[in-house]
């Protein structure tokens, strides 16, 4: 099984990231919150977003990215292939709330949650 993070997999670009946030469904697991979207493109794309807002440093915006990363290449092929079999695929958006920097135990128990949560709102959507 491959757990990379390719550009692919990545999401980007102006109108996606407005199509996303304008239409998709939210789902929160402090500190994070997930905008989802399901499209029919049979890919799975994702964006971290740390607000410069609430977390002011630099250094811990790119620490708390890479932490959302990683805990998501870990946990997505065991909780989202199931829910997007058959060509179905979703955007993904990652919005970090907390003004104070989490630890990666935090990060990945949180997205698990909400990883879990998308795929059991993915299978009673089809």
């Amino acid at each position: 099984m491959n757990y990379r993070l390719t550009k692919a997999d990545r999401l980007r670009g102006r109108t996606a990231i407005n199509n996303l946030f304008a239409h998709g469904q939210s789902l929160m697991a402090f500190p994070l919150r997930a905008v989802v979207s399901v499209n029919d493109s049979g890919t799975t794309r994702m964006m971290v977003s740390v607000p410069k807002k609430r977390i002011r440093h630099a250094v811990d915006r790119v620490r708390l990215r890479r932490l959302v990363r990683e805990a998501y290449r870990l946990s997505r092929h065991r909780l989202l292939d199931e829910a997007l079999a058959g060509g179905r695929g979703a955007d993904i958006a990652f919005v970090y709330l907390d003004t104070t920097v989490a630890t990666m135990d935090v990060v990945a128990a949180r997205m698990e949650n909400l990883l879990t949560r998308l795929a059991t709102l993915l299978t009673a959507n089809e």
